[in-house]
């Protein structure tokens, strides 16, 4: 709503608006796209024009809506649901992703599920086998095994501690 608000304000009209994108009829001048980033920095949002950089923040929306916010395992492996979702080889996104962020996609989606894995066990409401199926890990073993190698703690342990560690999506 408020990159529709800004949009409309400085005259330009937008054929579609979503979620870090936004497709503008006219073309924009120098000046004009100084006054959207400026209007934009007002709300703390950041406008992003660098195609890689749109290219990688789409990559991380990707993994963070695929982890935290759906329970839907991928009929497909993540590699091609990654390529299919963003209409490029995934090859390609791969070594972007890694050339820039200095770490692999697989590196930032089991950081982000570790995450996801740390929250649920703060809640304690579902016991390791049902975070392990929810997670979609192939077991137990296999959920404490990658708990313990990016942690240093066996979920069971975490769990114990007084103080729970968790981290802000945005640090991971």
């Amino acid at each position: 709503m408020v990159v529709k608000e800004e949009l409309t304000k400085l005259g330009l009209h937008y054929i579609t608006v979503e979620l870090g994108e936004a497709e503008i009829l006219e073309n924009i001048s120098a000046r004009q796209h100084d006054q959207i980033r400026t209007a934009l920095l007002k709300w703390g949002l950041e406008l992003m024009d660098d195609k890689k950089s749109v290219l990688i923040h789409k990559i991380k929306n990707v993994i963070i809506e695929l982890v935290h916010y759906s329970e839907e395992p991928l009929a497909i492996n993540f590699s091609e649901f990654l390529s299919q979702k963003l209409s490029y080889d995934y090859t390609y996104l791969a070594n972007l992703f890694s050339e820039v962020q200095g770490t692999t996609i697989e590196q930032f989606l089991i950081a982000h599920k570790i995450e996801r894995v740390k929250e649920l066990l703060v809640y304690d409401e579902l016991n390791l086998t049902e975070i392990a199926y929810r997670m979609h890990y192939s077991s137990v073993a296999h959920l404490s095994a990658q708990f313990k190698k990016v942690t240093g703690l066996t979920p069971s342990h975490f769990k114990q501690l007084k103080h729970k560690r968790r981290s802000m999506l945005d640090d991971l």
